[in-house]
């Protein structure tokens, strides 16, 4: 409880400053970022939206005290948790997208003419209106696409019950706090792996481990394993996003070749419609490898 009313505490003191917000994800930790302008603030039904512009980082959005991406450096993300699973995968047609409101990831993958068919599973419908208003370039018209179907409600839900098969699923999510918790359950990772087809990928943002993997039960491999046969990992240097590395969930019922060649990683990238700021087929192999404190502390005792 005690923990429970620290947190709205935080969270209050970080959205009354005038000039500054301070960001509450860690409670020893934070980093802050100056407001020269507050472009817009609403509490919705199910958080507390905030966009306002930071002198280096441009437009910042955040919910619920915690920063979800900045106009400087949002490409590197989106990049990693789209091209990565749709160029080692090789065929994917049919995909569902799992929050991802801002429009960021759909711009990502509509860069892929062989996707037809996108599903953008949004809990928030606020999210989606504001972005389209004050956050522009993240979707960069993606939200026109004739390929994009939107659904708003309970991705948990929605994976549950539907009959639905994808290719892949990307859960572009809040961290687990808050109504983003359901989304870091075993329950939910069975449920999405119903939903893919048998080549299927999903991944997922998993946060700074060096930060945020504090106890064992933060850790989401052993869960991710409950689901799925492989389980693995990469990672992505995202200035914002501090305390380390970020890293990125991929799963399959399938071994997936990670260490593909570049030349067959570049022939697939000759399809895409536009260019990258930050993927390229070099980093694509390298943001498997991981430094040795990652792997332990990702994988546990189990073999990787």
């Amino acid at each position: 409880m005690k923990r429970f009313l620290l947190f709205f505490l935080t969270l209050s003191a970080a959205l009354c400053s005038a000039n500054e917000y301070k960001e509450t994800l860690h409670g020893a930790w934070s980093q802050s970022f100056e407001m020269s302008e507050i472009l817009y603030h609403e509490k919705t039904e199910h958080q507390d939206l905030i966009i306002f512009q930071n002198p280096i980082f441009g437009r910042v959005l955040a919910l619920d005290g915690v920063i979800q991406l900045t106009e400087l450096d949002e490409y590197i993300y989106h990049e990693m948790i789209t091209h990565i699973p749709v160029l080692t995968h090789g065929n994917i047609h049919k995909v569902l997208v799992i929050g991802g409101g801002d429009g960021g990831t759909i711009r990502e993958l509509i860069k892929h003419p062989g996707i037809m068919h996108i599903t953008l599973a949004e809990l928030d419908e606020g999210v989606i209106e504001f972005s389209k208003k004050y956050l522009p370039t993240l979707s960069n018209g993606a939200f026109n696409s004739p390929k994009l179907h939107i659904k708003i409600g309970d991705a948990a839900e929605f994976v549950k019950k539907t009959d639905e098969k994808f290719d892949l699923i990307i859960c572009d999510s809040t961290d687990p706090i808050g109504p983003g918790s359901v989304l870091f359950q075993e329950e939910f990772y069975k449920n999405c792996q119903k939903c893919l087809n048998e080549q299927g990928i999903f991944v997922s943002q998993a946060g700074v481990p060096f930060v945020q993997y504090l106890h064992d039960d933060q850790e989401p491999y052993s869960k991710l394993k409950t689901a799925f046969k492989h389980v693995t990992f990469y990672q992505a240097a995202v200035p914002t996003y501090v305390g380390g590395p970020m890293v990125f969930t991929f799963a399959s019922n399938v071994p997936m070749q990670y260490e593909m060649s570049y030349r067959t990683i570049k022939k697939r990238m000759q399809y895409f419609m536009g260019d990258c700021k930050y993927y390229n087929s070099k980093i694509h192999r390298a943001s498997f490898i991981l430094p040795e404190y990652l792997n332990k502390m990702l994988y546990k005792k189990d073999d990787k």
